[in-house]
């Protein structure tokens, strides 16, 4: 997909996948990033910090042929040269990964760039530096990333509403049952990380997640 593409998509609301194998009942990525495909998600983030750099690159490769085919977007999560060596469509940076300018200098004017903010200062330097969505979160107590800072609240939410422009994502905590919060704050596309990968049926589950989408 083009950078232009996947931006039209964050001016809708959905679901933005994230991998997790280690909460996926012992599926494979590549399976659950099918079932994702399978129940309508566009947008699909590969994000495995535990595994090797090859590991990473061969099933990375193999995600990026699935998502290619079925017209989904791939982005990869902190690592630019991966991206680039199996060809994503764009790069999620956190606050302690490469700058906005160095990886659209390196990445080029086509790839997505995605940036995780916690704070309104984080969120206005995103903006100034360039990126075309950002992370917003975690909004609850989440324990899917082991170095996640402290939960910012919905306080936060409201501040991005209110004051940035950029398309972003909900994300950090957020499960079926606190979702129609969110969506009511204003947030149009978000991630669920273990509420989704670790559904015994996927495609059923976000059925249900779309239905409060679209309702809200």
């Amino acid at each position: 997909m083009t950078r232009l593409q996947v931006k039209a998509l964050f001016r809708g609301k959905g679901l933005y996948g994230i991998t997790a194998e280690a909460y996926s009942r012992g599926r494979r990525n590549p399976e659950v990033v099918r079932q994702l495909i399978a129940a309508g998600v566009k947008i699909i983030q590969y994000r495995e910090k535990e595994k090797s750099k090859r590991e990473k690159y061969r099933e990375c490769l193999q995600l990026r042929e699935i998502t290619r085919r079925a017209g989904v977007a791939l982005v990869v999560n902190d690592d630019l040269d991966l991206a680039l060596l199996v060809g994503a469509d764009g790069l999620h940076l956190g606050q302690e990964d490469l700058p906005v300018a160095q990886a659209r200098e390196l990445g080029g004017p086509d790839l997505i760039i995605g940036v995780s903010t916690h704070s309104p200062v984080q969120a206005r330097a995103a903006v100034a530096a360039g990126a075309d969505y950002i992370g917003v979160g975690p909004l609850f107590a989440t324990k899917t990333k082991k170095d996640v800072c402290a939960p910012v609240g919905l306080e936060y939410l409201d501040y991005v509403v209110a004051n940035i422009a950029l398309p972003f994502v909900a994300i950090g905590g957020i499960k079926e049952h606190n979702l129609a919060g969110v969506v009511n704050r204003g947030a149009c596309w978000v991630a669920m990380v273990t509420d989704i990968v670790g559904a015994v049926d996927i495609p059923e589950k976000i059925s249900r997640v779309r239905r409060i989408l679209v309702a809200e």
